[in-house]
């Protein structure tokens, strides 16, 4: 029998205030049909919407479609073994941390756990305070460092910063996260596949559900965020792909795609920001490349990737 896949875990971070909390009851109101898993190191910090609540006890919320949201306090790894091990499991894991913690340490920690996968870190900015913020004598070190360890950076609430200075926050994050991907957008627009994955419910075969529009469950994420279809052939570089995917200039925030080695062994390419694996992949994988990205960009005339054909829209 096959070992199960890594169960993939997200981490979102940010300074106090950010919205992490809205950006996880908007992801929990658009799972899709996932099962997610919310980790929060203390229940008194976390907000979950009442709606989505169906029952609560001492170290478990237990939520709507099959979610739920645990404090896992001071054992991290351990609630993460637990998790990976239950049946049914959950099919993603969010991990919010708390307003001054350094994502680089919780995921270092994540990496012990056994059946778990980071998939990437996403830091939280509020448009109208991050440049305080970063430059505050008290704070100003953990925000920063929380924006290095980023592999996207979401400047959140843009409507309440002045348009000057909201054209400016990119090229200065830019220095502040130069590995991340940065983008401009209330935290309820985000397209829930950024966050969570093109990964269907573990319930429903475990298998990467490709579509020709992996986005679309909220008209405002498709205002903001676009997705592309890709052909890859028999024997493509996946490590060379996953590098140009990986590059700013790719214009590419997440990808996942299965190929065939020349050898006809399948493997799975992951694309987070800067950062790309390649493993081993189920034979009955669903071959082929979806891409996320920035309306305007992946979805331009003239997007294109080196050595691979793009489906039009």
């Amino acid at each position: 029998m096959r070992p199960a896949d890594p169960l993939p875990a997200t981490l979102l971070a940010g300074y106090l205030g950010a919205g992490k909390t809205t950006l996880v009851n908007h992801l929990l109101r658009h799972a899709g049909g996932r099962r997610i898993a919310v980790l929060v190191n203390d229940f008194g910090s976390v907000e979950i919407d009442a709606a989505l609540i169906e029952s609560r006890d001492e170290s478990v919320i237990g939520l709507a479609g099959g979610c739920l949201c645990c404090s896992f306090g001071d054992d991290l790894v351990g609630t993460l073994n637990r998790l990976a091990g239950a049946d049914p499991r959950p099919d993603v894991l969010l991990i919010e941390l708390s307003g001054v913690a350094l994502p680089g340490a919780v995921a270092r920690t994540v990496r012990l756990a056994s059946g778990v996968e980071l998939a990437g870190t996403l830091v939280l900015a509020d448009a109208a305070q991050i440049r305080r913020q970063a430059g505050d004598t008290y704070v100003g070190d953990t925000v920063r460092q929380q924006l290095a360890d980023a592999d996207w950076v979401l400047v959140n609430k843009p409507d309440l910063a002045a348009d000057t200075a909201l054209r400016e926050l990119p090229g200065w994050l830019a220095t502040l996260a130069p590995r991340a991907r940065v983008l401009v957008c209330a935290a309820e627009q985000v397209a829930p596949e950024l966050v969570l994955g093109w990964r269907a419910p573990a319930h429903q075969n475990d298998r990467w559900t490709f579509t020709a529009k992996a986005i679309g469950a909220d008209a405002r994420a498709a205002a903001v965020f676009s997705s592309r279809r890709a052909t890859l052939a028999p024997g493509h570089d996946l490590q060379a792909l996953g590098a140009a995917l990986a590059e700013p200039a790719s214009g590419v925030l997440r990808a996942k795609g299965f190929a065939r080695d020349a050898d006809g062994e399948p493997w799975l390419l992951q694309v987070a920001g800067s950062q790309w694996r390649v493993t081993p992949a189920a034979p009955a994988s669903p071959f082929g490349l979806v891409l996320i990205g920035l309306r305007g960009v992946v979805d331009a005339p003239d997007f294109h990737i080196d050595g691979l054909v793009i489906d039009p829209l």
